[in-house]
């Protein structure tokens, strides 16, 4: 029984292959992308945080705590944060998360709802579920340094 055919058929076949899908572009680079870009990169970001800072402004349980802050200031921090967060090209301009909210007296009720907020607000933009969740769970460890009422 001669396998030299079928071995040459073989090689035959992957060489095809390789070749069709380096033609189509299909590589895993390709494919793979970053939080950053699936956000939309700076301008779905903005939008994202433009959307969330009127959700915010909206929202009955937390809006108060926000009557003193200059929301334009805190819109270009978020839009900062959520970059870096996303592995963008950014830098965090803004300060330390604890010593910035350790005196406001902020309640795990008043985090929830201002991450309810966000998801709202990334509804609203069409970012699909699945990019919404690694979102969440990138900014999920701030909690602890925010939440100082327990």
């Amino acid at each position: 029984m001669n396998i030299f055919p079928q071995t040459l058929v073989r090689i035959f076949l992957c060489l095809f292959l390789c070749l069709f899908i380096s033609a189509i572009g299909i590589s895993p680079q390709a494919q793979a992308s970053t939080l950053y870009e699936d956000l939309g990169q700076d301008a779905g970001i903005s939008r994202i945080v433009d959307e969330t800072a009127q959700q915010i402004l909206n929202d009955s349980r937390i809006k108060d705590g926000f009557k003193e802050t200059n929301m334009k200031r805190l819109a270009s921090l978020l839009k900062e944060q959520f970059c870096v967060l996303a592995d963008g090209p950014c830098k965090y301009s803004g300060d330390d998360m604890k010593i910035v909210h350790e005196k406001l007296g902020i309640t795990s009720a008043q985090f929830n709802a201002l991450a309810e907020d966000l998801q709202i607000a990334m509804e609203k933009c069409e970012i699909p579920f699945s990019v919404q969740n690694k979102l969440i769970a990138r900014l999920a460890p701030m909690k602890r340094d925010i939440v100082t009422v327990k």
